[in-house]
């Protein structure tokens, strides 16, 4: 069975530790029923394993819902009693894939992706691990989370697998990968490269930007809607959200939706309620000046 076109508002469950089954099917069924059909996950979120294990426990899949469906975990970062480290040897990703195999209730992984670059990657290891998954059916595609464009280049030099998606934070207000560009070869701060031209780079070959908090201002800072620190901002949404009769969060994905990159919002909500608003992005395509109308008034310089 060919799957359905994976959709481009991904909902993403990594604060669903502590929540019931109920709530977690309710979650899921708000998905399905208004268009979203992938699901992104990661060992690390929960603690090891744990909110992939609520939902595979949670979600009761027939083969046939399976195959209808996107399942995508990431695998990399590991803990001690001080902080995180990373480990992509071939042993942990092959482990850690398989063990979330075993929480997800699946027998395969639609994507799995690399979660935060390791500068001790060995591209020799990651193509072995990622070949023995392949072969084995174990996972059908794979990507990277957080990766420059050079570091992506490292991996693909030696995996035999197109990596696929690079998952980012990106967001109207964490914008840095538009501003480079916009401001290229000026002497404003937009014009600082934090990114190596990430954007471009996926365009070019073929790479699914996938923006993690895409309502999320600074490094976990907070939401930008209804946020006094984006007055200008939240009063453009509004009168945008009103013209398509839609919520602001659905304005706020669309933004991210119309760049032509093509790019995936991941959500993080757990609300019903905001998955289905979070979903009508799907429907809205803005003007470009509407876009970048939006993009001004979150604080971004054009020149």
């Amino acid at each position: 069975m060919n799957k359905k076109e994976p959709s481009r508002v991904v909902s993403g469950y990594f604060r669903v530790k502590d929540k019931s089954k109920e709530e977690i099917q309710n979650m899921f069924s708000a998905a399905i029923d208004n268009g979203i059909n992938f699901f992104d996950h990661a060992d690390k979120y929960g603690g090891d394993h744990v909110c992939e294990s609520r939902f595979g426990e949670s979600i009761k899949m027939s083969d046939d819902l399976r195959e209808e469906i996107y399942i995508q975990t990431k695998c990399g970062i590991r803990s001690w009693e001080g902080g995180d480290y990373y480990d992509f040897s071939k042993e942990h990703i092959i482990r850690q894939a398989e063990d979330s195999l075993k929480a997800l209730h699946t027998e395969y992984i639609d994507s799995l992706l690399l979660h935060r670059p390791d500068t001790l990657m060995e591209g020799e290891e990651i193509a072995e691990a990622f070949e023995t998954l392949h072969s084995t059916g174990k996972v059908r595609n794979f990507g990277v989370s957080n990766f420059t464009p050079y570091q992506v280049e490292y991996v693909q030099k030696y995996v035999n697998q197109k990596i696929r998606f690079n998952q980012i934070q990106f967001s109207l207000v964490h914008a840095s990968i538009i501003d480079n560009g916009v401001c290229m070869n000026t002497v404003f701060d937009g014009a600082i490269d934090r990114d190596r031209g990430v954007l471009e780079y996926s365009r070019i070959n073929d790479i699914t930007i996938q923006a993690w908090s895409p309502m999320q201002y600074g490094w976990f800072e907070g939401i930008f809607l209804n946020n006094d620190k984006f007055t200008e901002l939240n009063k453009e949404i509004s009168l945008l959200a009103e013209k398509y009769n839609t919520d602001p969060i659905a304005i706020s994905i669309a933004w991210i939706l119309r760049h032509p990159a093509n790019m995936q919002a991941v959500i993080g909500t757990t609300n019903p309620e905001r998955i289905k608003k979070s979903a009508q992005a799907m429907n809205i395509e803005l003007t470009r000046k509407e876009w970048y109308k939006l993009y001004s008034a979150a604080g971004h310089f054009i020149p």
